[in-house]
Formats: structure tokens, C-alpha cells, sequence
């Protein structure tokens, strides 16, 4: 199992921050001919998309080729469970990517159209936001 995160920082803990507008970069399809887009803002896991890849890459079995176009690199602290308050900031527990509407999470080549929206709805209904099967318009 292989956890995406950054392999050095230059904070190692940031500030919450907000979650506006749409996003700018990383709308268009790049790669791939298809590809799965957020419609929504929501933090998504390191853990989650390691599922979604997986799941992708069990329904194509053998074949096509996958790109994750988002990475996880902003840290989220937790404090141990039983702390009372004060003491700080708690220890950075995993990383997440901050998705805003519009961004391409996954892209998907070399299957055919019907087999690349099954495998990405079900990478969709790993994560923790509503998406929408994209095709490349040609």
C-alpha cells in the first residue's frame, strides 16, 4: 500500500484557510480521452485516493493506462484523544488535497468509453465528493 504524501515540506503545519471559488487549474483533460472531475469543495485523503486508484484498477483489470492529477500535500493535525485543552497544536495525523469544483482527479486512457465510466463512478463513490464522468471533446 503506498500513502501519497510529500516527501519534505517547508512547514510541516498550516492553517486551516477557506475553501472558495472555482477551480482555475487542472479543468481540462490533459492526458487521458476521459477522466473523472469534482463538482464539489471537500478535502480528499491520501487513504482515499489510494481506494479510488485501486478500485479503478481492479475494474480495467489488465489495460489502459491511469493518471491521478491531484496530490496530497497539505497536512492535517489531530490531537490524541483524552487531551484536554491548551498544550498547542496537535501532531500532523495524514494529508489531504483541498478540491474545489471543476478540477480533474483521475484520467483514464486506452479503454473503451462504457468500461472507463464504470471504473470511474466507481473510484467516484470512493470519495467523499459528487464528480462527474468528463470525455475529452474532439
Amino acid at each position: 500500500m503506498s500513502i501519497l504524501m510529500p516527501k519534505k515540506v517547508k512547514h510541516r503545519k498550516w492553517q486551516r484557510g477557506k475553501n472558495k471559488g472555482t477551480e482555475s487549474r487542472g479543468t481540462e483533460l490533459n492526458f487521458g480521452s476521459y477522466g473523472l472531475k469534482a463538482l464539489a469543495y471537500e478535502r480528499i485523503s491520501s487513504r482515499q485516493i489510494e481506494a479510488a486508484r485501486r478500485a479503478i484498477l481492479r475494474y480495467l483489470k489488465k489495460g489502459g493506462k491511469l493518471w491521478i492529477r491531484i496530490f496530497p500535500d497539505r497536512p492535517v493535525t489531530k490531537k490524541g484523544d483524552e487531551v484536554p485543552l491548551g498544550g498547542g497544536k496537535g501532531y500532523v495525523d495524514h494529508y489531504v488535497f483541498s478540491a474545489r469544483p471543476g478540477r480533474v482527479i483521475f484520467e483514464l486512457d486506452g479503454v473503451k468509453e462504457e468500461l472507463a465510466k464504470e471504473a470511474l463512478e466507481k473510484a467516484g463513490d470512493k470519495l467523499p465528493l459528487k464528480t462527474k464522468f468528463v470525455k475529452k471533446s474532439a
